[in-house]
């Protein structure tokens, strides 16, 4: 039996494009409507260009510009926003096994150039000879240098520096401050911390008398304790407070044999902290001690000033201690006293009668003096030529020697003066 057949027309094929079946096997001409096909898409153009405030929207854009790069994953994200706008629902397609093995860049053509691979960032290790490292780098120096602070101001450990400034405040000239540096610490010191005011400031301004004191002290070699470290890089100390405990171990502690470490009679090592022509003042321990210039060399006319700095370490002789009052110990010290007296060697190369050429070191009412070599005086008269100045290169013919009292006198015959 032949069937009969029913010839219809083929419609328009760009009609048959546009038209979509619903699952209720309806056509759907939504993709025609302007109205219900993307018109709540479109962003007027200045909106556009204002960039997000909110920062989830820049990560928004962030990710939104990644995906433009990945050709996959932007095809995915515009199926899935052609599908939002249908208002039927979509069934999701199927993921195929070559679909998931689909890499996730896009494959590189070959005339451009491959990426090449993000390298892993390392700290810079450093190879050591031995098993543990001996060189001190310098983030290794700035810890230390924190420690050493930061255990002084727990445990009061001692530190030492070297006073290289002193700061006057700007808002309060009365206030001087020394400066010593701890690494890359900066460490400053109150002028009341740094000395024991006098007694007779002389009608003068304690702060200039303060800030004077401080002064002559620059580069000398001093004892402090921390009293505080700030995270900027520096500290506060107090040097009296180091003083008084060394003062405390060596003058009133004992060693194994139940003595004082420091007595009359005993040979130490201080430091000179500050230098006038007359003197020297030392720290002996915890001790600011004056020197005079008598106690100072065997020879006369000798410039303080010119021969010991501040900062230099020199053996001095302990004479006396007094130990009555514990906050006011009294000491007397000598520095030629801890050497030996260059006059019983150097007399004997000396012959009486015979000429010896030196430089004159001082002239006073008593005579010409002449230095010789050793590190002695001749002690000789006015010359009939007129007196000579000081630092004159002379001739001296010695006329006598005294080994008992370390003394040798003569005359004075030829003589140059000093340009």
């Amino acid at each position: 039996m032949a069937k009969k057949v029913n010839i219809v027309e083929s419609p328009d094929e760009s009609a048959v494009e546009n038209t979509e079946l619903n699952p209720d096997g309806e056509t759907d001409n939504t993709a025609e409507d302007p109205e219900l096909n993307g018109q709540n898409s479109e962003v007027p153009s200045d909106e556009a260009a204002q960039p997000p405030a909110n920062p989830e929207l820049a990560e928004f854009d962030a990710e939104k510009e990644e995906a433009d790069e990945n050709p996959y994953s932007a095809a995915a994200d515009t199926s899935n926003d052609s599908r939002s706008d249908n208002t039927g629902p979509v069934k999701k397609p199927r993921k195929t096994r070559a679909a998931a093995k689909k890499p996730d860049t896009a494959p590189q053509s070959d005339g451009e150039p491959e990426k090449t691979p993000r390298k892993r960032t390392r700290n810079a290790a450093i190879v050591s000879i031995d098993e543990s490292r001996s060189v001190e780098t310098s983030a290794d120096k700035h810890n230390n240098d924190l420690l050493d602070l930061v255990e002084s101001l727990k445990s009061k450990k001692i530190l030492s520096g070297t006073i290289q400034g002193v700061e006057r405040s700007a808002d309060n000239p009365n206030l001087s401050y020394a400066v010593v540096y701890h690494g890359d610490f900066k460490v400053i010191i109150p002028a009341e911390e740094v000395i024991e005011p006098p007694e007779d400031f002389r009608d003068r301004s304690p702060g200039d008398v303060m800030h004077y004191m401080i002064t002559k002290r620059l580069g000398a070699e001093i004892d402090f304790i921390v009293k505080g470290v700030d995270k900027a890089g520096i500290a506060a100390a107090s040097r009296l407070e180091a003083m008084a405990a060394k003062r405390k171990e060596y003058y009133f502690g004992f060693d194994r044999d139940g003595n004082n470490h420091l007595y009359e009679g005993i040979t130490a090592e201080a430091r000179v902290v500050s230098a006038i022509r007359a003197g020297i003042f030392v720290d002996l321990f915890g001790l600011e001690t004056y020197i005079p210039l008598r106690e100072l060399s065997y020879q006369r006319g000798v410039d303080a000033a010119a021969q010991f700095q501040p900062g230099q370490r020199v053996l001095v002789k302990v004479l006396s201690i007094d130990r009555t009052n514990r906050n006011k110990i009294q000491v007397s010290a000598s520095v030629k006293q801890a050497t030996d007296n260059p006059y019983e060697k150097a007399l004997r190369k000396y012959v009486p009668g015979s000429r010896y050429v030196g430089t004159v070191s001082m002239v006073d009412t008593n005579g010409v003096f002449v230095s010789l070599d050793g590190g002695i005086d001749c002690l000789c008269s006015y010359p009939k030529r007129g007196r000579p100045p000081r630092g004159s290169r002379v001739t001296v013919r010695i006329i006598g020697i005294n080994q008992e009292s370390n003394r040798i006198w003569g005359a004075i015959t030829h003589m140059t003066t000093a340009r």
